[in-house]
């Protein structure tokens, strides 16, 4: 076998494996295609996934014993479809607020957080500063909650209004990111 034949083998070879390595990451699912190539800033699954609204989630709020100070954000996909809970709800509990309650930027998960149907998304609030060092709040009975988009820029369609029990908010108030479980958004 002369050098020619042997290069030429060796470069049919790695063409073949190329085009086997390139036909695994594709899956055919009836018309439509899914490559593993995934853009660098987001989830596979969250780039095919609408992002969860406040037309197709129920959102409550719950007071919790422990922490002190904190409420318990949980977001139900009640759609048909998927939905992602991207990056942090933005809250606002005063129409004359000027910027949306702090998030807390530990918080933040590795991965959105996917809602199939009837499953839940949580996020912690803490509503004021169990050592009395925030200033400037009154006691409120709702809340304005807004999803943000998939780029974290800016809000996705109109505000849920769950009410508050009678709850005071301060400036030093945060919310977390939004977290798979309870425990998870609770542990901050």
């Amino acid at each position: 076998m002369n050098v020619t034949t042997t290069t030429a083998a060796r470069f049919a070879a790695a063409a073949a494996a190329a085009a086997a390595l390139t036909l695994a990451g594709t899956q055919t699912a009836g018309a439509s295609t899914v490559t593993s190539k995934p853009a660098a800033s987001k989830p596979a699954a969250a780039q095919r996934t609408a992002p969860c609204t406040a037309d197709n989630t129920k959102v409550t709020v719950t007071p919790v014993p422990r922490p002190l100070n904190h409420l318990l954000l949980t977001a139900t996909n009640t759609g048909r479809t998927t939905c992602a809970a991207y990056h942090a709800p933005a809250l606002r509990w005063d129409a004359g607020q000027q910027a949306p309650v702090t998030v807390l930027r530990d918080s933040a998960p590795q991965a959105v957080v996917i809602l199939k149907p009837g499953q839940s998304a949580y996020a912690g609030i803490m509503s004021e500063s169990p050592d009395g060092s925030g200033t400037h709040g009154h006691r409120v009975s709702g809340i304005d909650v807004y999803f943000t988009d998939a780029a974290g820029q800016g809000s996705v369609g109109g505000p849920a209004r769950p009410r508050v029990p009678g709850t005071y908010f301060d400036d030093s108030a945060w919310v977390t990111f939004w977290q798979s479980t309870a425990d998870r958004a609770l542990s901050y």
